[in-house]
């Protein structure tokens, strides 16, 4: 515990270092990578090439184009991934690795924007960049005070920094999110209730004056355990359920619909989130709700169901 805990100030301590030194050049690198045409080519030898993959997925899935290059494959053929349209972000702790050389002289060669990230100013990468992010001089955290351990979560958090300052920058929104993560947990809690509700035609829906004998016929039919109810302008006034036929079991197919229905259902508009949905059904404790556009009006566009929200992979709880 006593060398974990070690562990974790030493990096943590180099955080607040990074954070401190940030400064123009980051605001410079953001804006290279807006302007950029084509993709953002991270590069890294080792460890910074793990670092450099993470970050290259980071900045895909948050609406930058963004692709790793492996430095010793493109000395074999993949340099011709880096192109006049993009902008290389080269990773190297030393900043004097070896490997780097030919991404770094491809750069220079063609005019390629090139962003070096290591901790020494006077390294070959950082002497070659067109913009510098440097490293804070950290001890590294492992015993011997040579495994890649601060340098690699700092090469990590400033490519997550470089990453959510683009999504401010491009005003990235949890639906463009939704669009690079449509699997998944993630992509199931940014489902839309649109994207899941079952339409008009499908809707189990009666007349106010409608017998209970026809209205438990529609409600069988449909198969989703509920009937809406509505007016003659056809908009919703009520919801049967299972619960409204058990407290009115006394006389109940006597009555018309109207007279059975819980009036003023809760409802759920089609551009909100799936997860709402299901959120408001445990609080409401029902299994349905009837979808509408408050825009429209009270009309019934769709009705949404728990099993629609449990088969998209929603959690319940």
């Amino acid at each position: 515990m006593a060398a974990g805990r070690e562990v974790l100030r030493i990096e943590a301590q180099a955080l607040a270092q990074l954070e401190g030194a940030l400064g123009d050049s980051f605001a410079d690198a953001v804006q290279a990578m807006i302007d950029c045409k084509g993709r953002i080519v991270v590069s890294g030898m080792g460890k910074s090439g793990h670092v450099a993959r993470k970050i290259a997925a980071t900045l895909a899935s948050t609406g930058t184009p963004a692709q790793f290059l492996h430095p010793a494959e493109a000395s074999h053929g993949d340099l011709g991934m880096l192109t006049r349209q993009d902008v290389a972000l080269v990773l190297s702790n030393s900043g004097g690795t070896p490997e780097l050389a030919d991404v770094i002289a491809h750069t220079r060669r063609f005019g390629i924007p090139l962003i070096g990230v290591a901790s020494r100013p006077e390294s070959p990468l950082l002497r070659a960049a067109d913009i510098a992010l440097v490293l804070p001089r950290a001890p590294e955290a492992c015993s011997v005070g040579m495994a890649p351990t601060t340098s690699t979560t700092l090469t990590m958090a400033l490519g997550d920094a470089l990453a959510v300052a683009l999504m401010k920058r491009r005003r990235f929104t949890a639906e463009h999110f939704r669009l690079f993560h449509p699997g998944g947990k993630l992509g199931a809690q940014l489902v839309h209730v649109r994207d899941l509700m079952h339409p008009e035609d499908e809707l189990p829906l009666v007349a106010e004056d409608a017998p209970m004998t026809e209205t438990l016929l529609e409600i069988t039919r449909r198969g989703f355990g509920v009937a809406g109810v509505v007016d003659a302008a056809g908009d919703l006034v009520g919801v049967i359920s299972d619960g409204d036929l058990r407290r009115n079991m006394e006389g109940l197919l006597a009555r018309v619909a109207g007279q059975v229905a819980t009036r003023a259902p809760a409802t759920i508009a089609p551009d909100r989130l799936a997860q709402e949905a299901l959120a408001l059904m445990n609080q409401r404790k029902v299994t349905a709700l009837f979808v509408v556009d408050p825009a429209q009006g009270r009309r019934p566009l769709g009705l949404l169901h728990v099993h629609d929200c449990l088969r998209a992979g929603l959690d319940q709880v």
